[in-house]
């Protein structure tokens, strides 16, 4: 035939009847590689535009691996040069509420400088004067012994002293004037206007003359673009009080521009504001501890670099420092400042270090989210910064990071568009998976020992993108044959059986294996009265609606339905498919099914339809399982003496009057949750031996105090009754009934006592019941 050319045809013979399978020749194996590889270079195209035009989405995804890649490195013990003097709660507790007289700041500079602190900076402002409520008082009484042409020398100085004493603005600044270390003032910016329209030019220009100490004095730029280049903006400076200002050379800003999802992870290392450039006050730390002065190098595409005499610090484009956290809040020593104040600290805590005051108590710290805490002072991230310049320890984007980006997306999905086509199902998934994994530990080795930060979202994107679309490609190309080959039979075979023949076809022959299984039958208590009743219509919906909800639930715990034969279910548990605790998850479905049913029946008696009784007998043993049935036609089902014991079970059910009989052997491997009792022990029909049965009554936690008494009562009569006492055994069943007066066991054990007490059973009677129908 003409089409020979582009199919290779095949005859398969299935129950002696000849099926025509075509399949594409090598010819088309080219196309079958090529598309694969186009699919990858089109993905690859897709990821690089993605990452150049930046997706909101991804780009929030890859600051959180930032996050994630901070705690997979850990905690990194910081240097000795940095401690942090706390304002927490224990110094609240001693000291009074905040805010506290600027006096006692004044004594806290004073303490740290003569313990031999070399800077002392302050993460908190000083921006409005403080209280002088004594102050005026003082000039008050003086303005009226002038009245009263008082003069006296002795009164004017001591008034004049206490005076001075009382300012403490004045103390404070004096204390920083005379302080031997050197003191680093903290400021902000307003970077909304609307903050800031309430600020008079004249105002402005003493803030700006306050933050002198703050800009950066040298600014080297690559070229007459460089001084136009676009950096973080701020509307106007809100400076300390002038008196304190001028105390000090030294003063920096302490605002921090979150993240987009609210995490702080960079510092801004440059403010500009009104054509002047400012540093930040972790900046200006490290300068004044360095005795260094700090500048900034600007080329034509933004920032390159800050620097503190020769140490260089790696900024992005804007100026702004990645944070290398160190790790979580604590990290750093925290000395509460009521112990500085009241001299319970050894001088070498602070001695030759950086002390950076700050709030931490709840209440009157900034609370800021870091990589490591929701909850982290502010105060600590400056440490952070600062430790990091001080041990050459940075966290950065180099240079190059977008061209390895780049062509970690290039190179992965040109790998997985040459591997996939090639590949089966579990070696492409670890190709895959290989380079995924490979990718994630190359950025986490690079983060954690090079302070590299390169990008993994979206080259693992693609990667994703390039498997799915590749997988699928093959799903809906390669599974054609597979596909032809599950419509032509199954016209003419069972789908279980057709779904075996393409995975597996030498499973496809008659007969079956032995393994333990739990076989599951189920009947509707007198349905045929009730379809009796119905019309057709209304008997299919309703027959319909419960098989359903019924099969769901079995399907749910991984329980094979093998048929359904009118209103009646089997199924079983165990097989093909391998299931751990068989039992108990048959015993779980089985209780589930009552549970639903009951709430079914609720709806049943609004709606005026038939509410339906379910009875189960469930049965663990061998049995053989596997397809069986005629040379034309075959079926997935089982067969043995296990699947027989089921069914008399659910028949058992009516003699008792409950719903549902398990047998012993699914009773003793049923676990802990499964709350059941032991019923009776019974000859069914075509067993020689007798079988002990027992009801299912639910999960431990639906049993309550009343139905554990009842069946305590039941279980001291079954004993009983099996010891042919049968006056104290029917007394055990009276009060089981007294307890629960709708009992069905209790009432049949309790005829039955009666009747033995006047034909009593044969003398080698093993206190079975034998069953005298199926």
């Amino acid at each position: 035939m003409t089409f020979s050319k582009y199919y290779n045809i095949k005859i398969v013979q299935v129950n002696k009847i000849e099926y025509v399978l075509f399949y594409t020749v090598p010819i088309m194996k080219k196309f079958a590689l090529l598309y694969p590889l186009l699919i990858s270079m089109f993905a690859i195209f897709i990821g690089i535009l993605a990452y150049l035009q930046g997706i909101s989405f991804l780009d929030l995804m890859e600051l959180k691996t930032i996050d994630l890649r901070f705690e997979a490195r850990g905690q990194i013990s910081p240097g000795p040069d940095v401690v942090l003097a706390v304002i927490d709660e224990k110094s609240i507790s001693k000291e009074g509420k905040w805010v506290w007289p600027r006096s006692k700041i004044a004594n806290l500079v004073t303490k740290l400088s003569k313990a031999g602190a070399r800077v002392i900076a302050f993460d908190i402002g000083f921006l409005e004067p403080d209280d002088k409520k004594i102050v005026n008082t003082i000039n008050e009484i003086q303005r009226t012994i002038h009245d009263y042409d008082i003069r006296k020398k002795e009164i004017d100085n001591y008034l004049k002293n206490l005076k001075q004493q009382a300012n403490n603005d004045q103390l404070l600044a004096d204390a920083i004037r005379n302080s031997a270390a050197k003191i680093v003032l903290g400021y902000f910016f307003h970077t909304d206007s609307t903050e800031s329209g309430h600020i008079s030019e004249n105002q402005i220009s003493i803030h700006k003359n306050n933050i002198s100490g703050s800009r950066y004095k040298f600014i080297r730029y690559a070229s007459g673009t460089a001084q136009n280049i676009p950096l973080i903006e701020a509307e106007t400076p809100q400076s300390n009080i002038e008196i304190i200002s001028t105390a000090t050379d030294y003063c920096g800003f302490f605002n921090m521009l979150p993240d987009k999802d609210g995490v702080v992870r960079w510092m801004p290392g440059v403010f500009k504001c009104m054509e002047t450039l400012y540093a930040p006050l972790s900046l200006i730390i490290v300068s004044a501890y360095l005795e260094s002065p700090i500048s900034m190098n600007i080329g034509e595409y933004g920032v390159e670099r800050v620097q503190i005499g020769k140490l260089a610090v790696p900024t992005d484009e804007l100026g702004r420092i990645l944070i290398n956290y160190r790790g979580a809040g604590k990290t750093f020593p925290h000395i509460p400042v009521t112990d500085i104040l009241s001299n319970n600290i050894a001088d070498t805590v602070v001695k030759d270090k950086i002390v950076i005051v700050g709030a931490t108590a709840v209440g009157i710290y900034d609370l800021r989210v870091t990589p490591f805490e929701t909850v982290f002072p502010g105060v600590e991230i400056h440490a952070n910064v600062i430790d990091s310049i001080l041990s050459k320890d940075f966290m950065y984007q180099p240079a190059w990071a977008a061209i390895f980006d780049i062509m970690a997306i290039v190179v992965a999905g040109l790998i997985l568009g040459l591997v996939l086509p090639k590949a089966g199902g579990i070696s492409g998934a670890a190709a895959g998976f290989s380079l995924f994994i490979g990718h994630i530990f190359l950025c986490q080795y690079l983060f954690s020992h090079k302070g590299l930060i390169l990008n993994l979202v979206y080259p693992l994107s693609v990667i994703i993108l390039v498997y799915i679309s590749i997988t699928a490609y093959k799903y809906f190309t390669e599974s054609k044959q597979k596909r032809f080959i599950k419509n032509a039979f199954s016209t003419y075979l069972a789908p279980a059986v057709v779904k075996q023949l393409i995975e597996s076809p030498e499973k496809l022959v008659l007969g079956g294996e032995e393994r333990v299984i739990t076989a599951f039958f189920s009947d509707i208590q007198g349905f045929t009265s009730i379809s009796e009743g119905l019309a057709p219509e209304e008997l299919v919906e309703l027959l319909n609606e419960f098989l359903t909800e019924m099969t769901s639930i079995i399907l749910k715990y991984k329980g094979t339905v093998d048929k359904f034969e009118g209103d009646a279910i089997i199924a079983f548990f165990g097989a093909p498919n391998e299931l751990e605790n068989q039992e108990e998850i048959a015993c779980m479905a089985c209780i589930d099914m009552q549970k639903r049913l009951s709430e079914l029946r609720e709806g049943w008696k609004i709606s005026g339809k038939p509410e339906l009784y379910m009875r189960i007998g469930l049965c663990t043993g061998q049995a053989v399982v596997g397809n069986m049935g005629s040379k034309t036609r075959m079926d997935y089902t089982m067969m043995g003496d296990t699947v027989n014991v089921a069914a008399r079970l659910e028949g058992v059910n009516k003699i008792y009057g409950i719903y549902t009989l398990i047998s012993e052997t699914t009773y003793n491997e049923s676990g802990n949750k499964i709350i059941a009792r032991e019923i009776d022990s019974i000859n069914v029909v075509g067993k020689k031996k007798p079988v002990t049965v027992y009801q299912l009554l639910g999960y431990q936690k639906d049993i309550d105090e009343h139905m554990n008494k009842t069946i305590d009562n039941y279980s001291n009569g079954l004993y009983a009754y099996r010891n042919q006492d049968w006056e104290k055994a029917g007394s055990f069943f009276k009060a089981a009934l007294e307890l629960t007066p709708d009992d069905g066991p209790s009432k049949v054990m309790l005829l039955r006592c009666d009747e033995y007490k006047i034909n009593p059973p044969p003398k080698d009677w093993d206190g079975s019941f034998s069953m005298k129908t199926k």
